[in-house]
């Protein structure tokens, strides 16, 4: 399970996007917690002033409104039932137990996941701290949550991993605003919360997976001089279709300032993951001596990586960007290396695939090869040593040497004359000479 909290400032906002969602059919409400009355027959509003009740108590604290969404895997096919038990478990465990909260579950994606809206204002116009709560209260609820509920774990991989993302439906998209809107807001919020990217570029190389692209306009342009940012689908061959949309009017607000706020914070985030892309795209690249560019793009395909290439008018090959969608994360070919820049797969690219073959030697080598030892922590335990006989083998006398073939036993048992040992003469006794004052014979003339 995968948990995500979102502040924000308009509750309104909160409840819009997922009330929209109603009303399309994507999604249903599943559970609603400190609601007096019927909550199936209360409009928006009427949901909306149940939390502006809260918040106009403490009106020093603009943020406010809290959207979280809980994230389940692919594989797992949780009932409404399952879904209520698990909000209502993690709303406590994080301090929002008593808080009126509504819970959403959305279908409009291929895992299964839940949207709940809340605020952070008791009704005693406290404000209830969210500053790190998703490290220090959120990310332990989501371990105990997981044991208890034996949900497939998320530790280990990144935040949106296992999650999939649904292409827009182009064909869905009739020329008017709102389903135009609907599909590149669900797009545009899914990638923005689940990839690291630090540039337009990067973040459109990952949008044209899912059929969006974000557009600044040309140079020259009003749009452009402003920094203004719309976002529109497109098609197979990239060509735009329906109506373009401004950043500033879809949900979370993803404009160019906005986004510039994120290219710092990935640069870093990314990091660790450099490496790993480096080595499937070697992989890749060592197994042809040529490639066919649908031929290359299919093999990193193999590997989770998108390559995006970028073209002058004249169908030249000048920029390269690999979309790692195992770890989230995109990198320039001129970021990894010189030999994953456009110049050097341009070199690699021709009219035919040609695989590059094991040489013989190799294989052999291979063949012969023995196969791995386990590696183990455990130690044969040393020979005994016997301290005993060690001690008398140093305290036994020497084998006394015979001109022949006996035995020490033989030689032992064939003496008759007694053995003595070397005379050692005794110490003469000194006598004692005696003092004349002691001799009761003596006397001075």
């Amino acid at each position: 399970m995968v948990a995500k909290i979102i502040s924000g400032k308009d509750i309104g906002g909160v409840l819009h996007y997922n009330e929209h969602k109603m009303e399309r059919g994507e999604a249903r409400l599943i559970l609603s917690s400190g609601f007096a009355g019927d909550i199936d027959t209360m409009d928006r509003l009427q949901k909306k002033q149940r939390f502006e009740n809260l918040t106009m108590l403490n009106g020093r604290v603009k943020t406010n409104a809290i959207h979280i969404s809980l994230n389940f895997d692919p594989s797992e096919k949780p009932d409404d039932r399952k879904l209520q038990e698990i909000a209502a478990d993690y709303m406590e465990r994080i301090g929002f137990g008593d808080q009126p909260f509504l819970v959403y579950r959305h279908l409009d994606a291929a895992h299964p996941h839940i949207h709940v809206a809340t605020v952070n204002i008791r009704p005693d116009g406290k404000r209830i701290d969210i500053h790190n709560i998703g490290r220090t209260l959120s990310e332990q609820a989501r371990k105990e949550i997981e044991r208890k509920y034996n949900l497939v774990r998320a530790e280990g991989r990144g935040e949106g991993q296992g999650q999939d993302i649904k292409a827009a439906d182009i064909r869905k998209a009739a020329y008017g605003k709102s389903p135009t809107k609907h599909a590149i807001t669900n797009v545009v919020n899914a990638i923005i919360k689940e990839y690291s990217f630090t540039s337009l570029a990067e973040l459109n190389a990952i949008l044209s997976q899912f059929n969006v692209t974000a557009d600044r306009g040309k140079e020259g342009t009003r749009m452009h001089q402003r920094n203004g940012l719309q976002y529109a689908l497109i098609g197979g061959s990239g060509e735009k279709v329906g109506i373009p949309i401004k950043a500033s009017s879809i949900y979370g607000k993803p404009t160019l300032a906005n986004l510039e706020k994120h290219f710092a914070k990935n640069a870093g985030s990314r990091k660790e993951y450099k490496d790993a892309l480096r080595q499937r795209i070697g992989k890749v690249l060592d197994s042809h001596i040529q490639f066919t560019k649908s031929a290359f793009t299919k093999e990193l395909a193999r590997e989770g990586i998108h390559a995006e290439f970028r073209q002058n008018d004249k169908g030249q090959l000048y920029g390269i960007t690999y979309v790692d969608n195992i770890h989230r994360t995109v990198f320039n070919g001129s970021h990894l290396g010189k030999a994953y820049t456009a110049k050097a797969i341009g070199e690699k690219i021709g009219n035919r695939d040609i695989p590059r073959e094991t040489p013989p030697s190799q294989k052999n080598t291979q063949k012969q090869a023995p196969a791995p030892q386990r590696k183990t922590f455990l130690r044969p335990a040393p020979t005994p040593t016997n301290y005993l006989q060690r001690t008398l083998a140093k305290n036994r006398p020497p084998t006394p040497h015979t001109t022949d073939s006996k035995s020490l036993l033989d030689t032992l048992l064939g003496r008759t004359a007694p053995e003595y040992g070397p005379h050692i003469p005794k110490k003469k006794k000194r006598k004692r000479r005696k003092h004349p004052d002691s001799d009761p014979h003596s006397h001075t003339l």
